[in-house]
């Protein structure tokens, strides 16, 4: 993955610790995936988790990502047509955005999805195996 590119403004400490991200991936590669979203075994999905060494789910909704994972490792994929503001995650209290092209990495499994009376119809997200080691390994430049 290119988590060279992470900075010291996307770890985050409090609540807990996580990273909140949205330029470890350039646009035109988000793009391309973004367009392919619904058929993983594209060539462009193909050529990703080769590329990368990762395994991925997609899931059509945020309410979905499987938190018994030991490390939750997501990327959102929001609908270019969903205009809503985005505030539909709270970790730990804190509210985070759904944005696209944005990673969401993180132990913590206070991860709760806000409902909405005018939810959009779909809120797609790319749930990434990672494991606690790597975990470790990508929080200890900000530790």
């Amino acid at each position: 993955m290119n988590w060279g590119k992470l900075k010291n403004n996307h770890y985050f400490k409090e609540p807990v610790e996580h990273i909140y991200s949205s330029t470890i991936f350039d646009l035109k590669e988000y793009d391309r995936l973004y367009e392919n979203q619904n058929n993983i075994s594209h060539q462009s999905w193909l050529e990703f988790k080769n590329k990368h060494k990762v395994t991925v789910q997609m899931l059509d909704d945020i309410r979905e990502i499987d938190k018994s994972k030991e490390v939750l490792c997501v990327w959102f994929f929001k609908e270019r047509t969903d205009r809503s503001g985005g505030e539909d995650i709270v970790l730990s209290g804190k509210t985070l955005k759904y944005l696209p092209n944005t990673f969401l990495i993180t132990k913590s499994k206070l991860l709760t999805v806000i409902d909405k009376k005018e939810e959009y119809i779909r809120r797609p997200v790319l749930q990434i195996d990672l494991t606690k080691s790597h975990y470790e390994q990508i929080m200890e430049r900000f530790r």
